[in-house]
């Protein structure tokens, strides 16, 4: 028999496997994960203020969730969460953010790594834990989020995190971590394109496109195809100006990757970021390939748009969020809280009707029970 739509965001989360032996299973594990998205996107960070606001919202809750045994104690939260299998939760939310993101051709997914810096455990010998996330810097959503121990693991989680994510038609954007050919050819295999910053982990090709455009340079590009774009921003008390430089050649990219061992490599690009203020001026030049044979104004929109992940994202959840804060460390509750924030900021940051911050819908929605019905529904 054909399964019903799911049609809202609990109704993607109704099949997880619960941990929990049947004997002890007083609690929907829909009704406690429903109470911590809802306590999650009110400004709770902790299972006892989870439970505080479940306590307080007992009445609203009850028009929609069983709640065969009330609200659960900040106990049981902190255990089913410590318990509950984080893939299949990370599974569930991807699943849900495909089913309402509308991924637009040529879209940026920019991917970049965080570390929830207070989830680090001395008494069980654990570091904190580093999350790798894709953000669609047009539809503002985390599209999905992968654990790894280490922020120099990002090799290996970024290929898993690519593995979960539908981005056919996107470009994926990657600091030099993720600059590996293998991911590369991930990216391209998914039907993508990509722009991969180059650094000295790639010791070769950094020097190679560093000597490529030093060289075109100094002949004034003579005999050297080349694309240039530049962008000027002021505000803050200072200027900057970011100028762009692409070579698409065939000849001048069969230089760089003579083996052709990086999948459709199309351009390389070089953009210098001049910032001037008061105290003087600085310029910093960073090197990028790509498999877009794109023009450089195209190219440095897309370089800029991977800094949203770290604007947009990573500073929400740390400045509002409080995410470097938070002390949960048992087993899997610093992995799947951090998967409760995420879908606390996506649904924040997609509800448009109140002309506000994140912090404010946070404080909107505790306080306006319509508002927070809108904000979890849609």
């Amino acid at each position: 028999m054909a399964q019903p739509p799911k049609t809202t965001i609990l109704d993607h989360f109704a099949d997880l496997d619960d941990p929990r032996v049947e004997r002890t299973r007083r609690h929907k594990l829909v009704d406690i994960i429903a109470i911590a998205i809802c306590a999650t996107i009110c400004g709770a960070d902790s299972w006892v203020h989870i439970e505080l606001f479940g306590k307080s919202k007992l009445a609203w809750f009850q028009t929609f969730l069983e709640l065969p045994h009330g609200i659960p104690s900040h106990d049981t939260f902190g255990d089913v969460f410590a318990r509950l299998d984080p893939v299949q939760l990370q599974n569930c939310f991807v699943s849900w953010t495909q089913a309402i993101a509308e991924l637009l051709p040529g879209e940026v997914v920019a991917i970049d790594g965080k570390t929830a810096r207070r989830s680090y455990d001395p008494a069980g010998n654990k570091g904190a834990i580093h999350l790798v996330s894709a953000w669609a810097t047009q539809n503002n959503l985390t599209l999905g989020q992968v654990k790894t121990e280490e922020k120099s693991n990002e090799i290996t989680a970024i290929p898993q995190l690519l593995e979960m994510l539908d981005l056919n038609g996107c470009i994926v954007t990657i600091d030099a971590m993720g600059c590996q050919r293998e991911i590369a050819q991930q990216i391209i295999a998914g039907g993508a394109d990509y722009v991969l910053a180059v650094k000295e982990n790639q010791g070769r090709l950094h020097e190679g496109i560093r000597d490529l455009f030093q060289g075109a340079e100094a002949w004034g590009f003579d005999g050297v195809p080349y694309d240039y774009a530049r962008t000027v921003d002021k505000g803050h008390g200072r200027v900057e100006r970011r100028e762009c430089w692409t070579i698409t050649a065939t000849d001048c990219l069969d230089y760089l990757d003579p083996q052709g061992q990086w999948s459709q490599l199309k351009a390389a690009v070089r953009v210098v970021g001049h910032r001037q203020t008061g105290a003087g001026g600085i310029s910093q030049p960073r090197y990028y390939i790509s498999s877009l044979p794109a023009s450089a104004e195209q190219l440095l929109a897309a370089i800029r748009s991977h800094w949203s992940i770290e604007n947009s994202l990573h500073w929400t959840l740390d400045v509002t969020f409080r995410e470097d804060q938070c002390r949960v460390r048992k087993d899997h509750g610093p992995q799947n809280l951090a998967t409760l924030r995420q879908i606390g900021h996506n649904r924040l940051k997609n509800e448009s009707t109140l002309k506000v911050g994140i912090q404010g819908k946070r404080l909107n929605a505790g306080w306006d029970e319509d508002y927070l019905r809108k904000v979890l529904l849609g």
